[in-house]
């Protein structure tokens, strides 16, 4: 089934102090892909945001980029206006009516529209904003007299997500749910950059125009909270492989910066510019991905943020995934002090790309735990992200939420691979416990438990209830393996599939299954639900 999306804007981030060959880049960045010689098919290359957009069999786009034009001295209406109001068609942000006549012709629903943001002058943050709001107006008008207007998605890397923030800023909350539905930031320092403060020289020989932009990375800042929009439908993608960040002198910033809060140059935490603590949002939904900030293969380039910001978009269900009871039962160094670190991946069916990932090299998981059924008191996420960057300390590793949380997602039923039965969700977990010694006279990476699981929820009967099973192979989700042959399976002992029970804690949809095997062994909850 096609369905026509909403309005799509995509939002470019900091373009340094000379922006002519960002002002020469007709989309911003978002036509660059990535080719992944490993993989194959639909997952050999990835030919960028803007491109996969508009070839979507499931969620098409078509290009709305020209219709709008973005300038840096203010412009009178033309004579010819068509049906569009004054106001619209002069100032820095305007629509070109003839360019609206011809792409708009068919309704704005599923357009894909570049803020250009670089193009208007002065560079201030508020100027940014102010053009946001504009550009979602008209957008707005565009769709007032044949179609339902619920709002635009938003797309943002890097500076992009605090020129949304700018636009927020200039509406009052009511008015900014019903102009935007859903933001996606791409590691976007929401609570600055931890090392602008170390550079002072540098900061300073940056001329005028950039001091406003400049200003908005503060570490100090203490006016980040709260944000005038509903934090639950702001997804925030948070990249974690510094090494592969071309600028070494952020890298190594963010090193010393670490070495300020923890005493230790063991850490990064960042995705080579932006700290990992710094691209969240207190009470927000957040995802890991082992991406670099920019350039080949990063946060802005890579098939993952596709992926993600589309079923965040346009997903059937919302998945929530969390620990219940767990024990470790192999390990502890006898001659150090043993540390336990918990963390899971999660890839969609047919798609071969991370939607969630935490591991040793994106320095991310959950802990340390000393408490073998980690049930050591891990520090509040959402207070801990309410400080400014620069307060000491980096507590950031707590749960995702309440209830020791440790990934939500959307997920969308639509995509699938050819021959499979539709209405299906399947997405591999794959569930990791490591272990270091804090002494030194033990191993650091001891690797105590990791193993993959495949979820499967297929709807039953007229009711449309779920049954979700749990599978330690691929052998039962082959196209062509019906839902009966699979409810076979879970029956017989000793296959590879089981029946997963409903929890027995008065919440609807809420599954609980074991994870397990030699050195580990927990209880997870899987809660899954219609996405609104």
């Amino acid at each position: 089934m096609v369905n026509s999306p909403r309005p799509l804007i995509l939002i470019r981030g900091f373009g340094g102090p000379d922006v002519q060959d960002e002002q020469r880049d007709a989309y911003q960045g978002f036509n660059n892909g990535t080719v992944y010689p490993a993989r194959r098919g639909e997952n050999y290359i990835y030919e960028g945001f803007v491109l996969r957009a508009l070839k979507s069999p499931h969620h098409p786009y078509r290009d709305a980029t020209n219709v709008v034009g973005y300038y840096a001295e203010e412009q009178p209406a033309p004579e010819e206006k068509g049906v569009w109001p004054r106001h619209l068609l002069e100032g820095t942000v305007v629509v070109d009516v003839p360019m609206a006549e011809e792409v708009l012709s068919a309704g704005a629903a599923g357009t894909l529209w570049i803020y250009r943001y670089y193009d208007l002058l002065p560079r201030t943050m508020e100027c940014y904003g102010e053009g946001l709001v504009r550009l979602i107006e008209i957008i707005q008008e565009a769709m007032s007299k044949k179609e339902e207007f619920t709002g635009v998605d938003i797309v943002a890397h890097s500076m992009g997500g605090l020129v949304v923030r700018a636009a927020l800023s200039r509406l009052k909350k009511d008015e900014s749910e019903k102009l935007i539905h859903r933001i996606v930031t791409l590691g976007t320092p929401h609570r600055g950059i931890a090392f602008q403060y170390m550079p002072d020289q540098l900061v300073k020989s940056l001329p005028d125009s950039v001091a406003d932009e400049i200003a908005a990375f503060d570490p100090d800042n203490r006016n980040h909270w709260p944000i005038p929009f509903d934090t639950r439908r702001i997804l925030t993608v948070v990249g974690t492989d510094h090494r592969s960040y071309s600028n070494k002198f952020a890298g190594l910033g963010n090193r010393i910066a670490t070495l300020i809060d923890d005493g230790t140059l063991s850490y990064n935490r960042s995705d080579g510019l932006v700290k990992q603590s710094s691209a969240q949002i207190p009470g927000a939904p957040r995802t890991f991905v082992h991406k670099c900030h920019g350039g080949r293969d990063s946060l802005v380039t890579s098939r993952e943020a596709y992926e993600i910001a589309m079923r965040f978009f346009h997903g059937t269900h919302h998945v929530r995934l969390r620990l219940g009871k767990a024990e470790v039962t192999r390990g502890r160094d006898l001659f150090g002090r043993s540390e336990f670190y918990f963390g899971v991946s999660v890839k969609p069916r047919s798609v071969d790309f991370d939607l969630f990932h935490q591991s040793t090299n994106a320095e991310n998981y959950y802990g340390p735990f000393r408490e073998k059924d980690f049930t050591d008191e891990l520090p509040d996420l959402a207070g801990e992200l309410k400080k400014p960057l620069s307060a000491p300390g980096d507590a950031t590793n707590g749960w995702a939420g309440e209830n020791r949380l440790i990934w939500e997602g959307w997920l969308d039923t639509s995509v699938k691979p050819s021959g499979a039965a539709d209405g299906i969700l399947v997405f591999r977990l794959d569930v990791h416990v490591c272990e270091r010694d804090t002494f030194g006279v033990g191993f650091s990476d001891n690797v105590v438990f990791r193993k993959q699981y495949y979820v499967q929820a297929v709807p039953g009967g007229t009711t449309g209830e779920l049954r979700l099973y749990l599978h330690t192979g691929e052998h039962f989700l082959a196209p062509g393996v019906t839902t009966e042959e699979v409810r076979a399976a879970a029956e017989e002992e000793g296959t590879e599939v089981q029946l997963m029970k409903p929890a027995d804690e008065g919440q609807p949809g809420t599954w609980t299954f074991n994870v397990g095997g030699t050195g580990f062994t927990a209880d997870l909850l899987l809660t899954v639900a219609k996405s609104s």
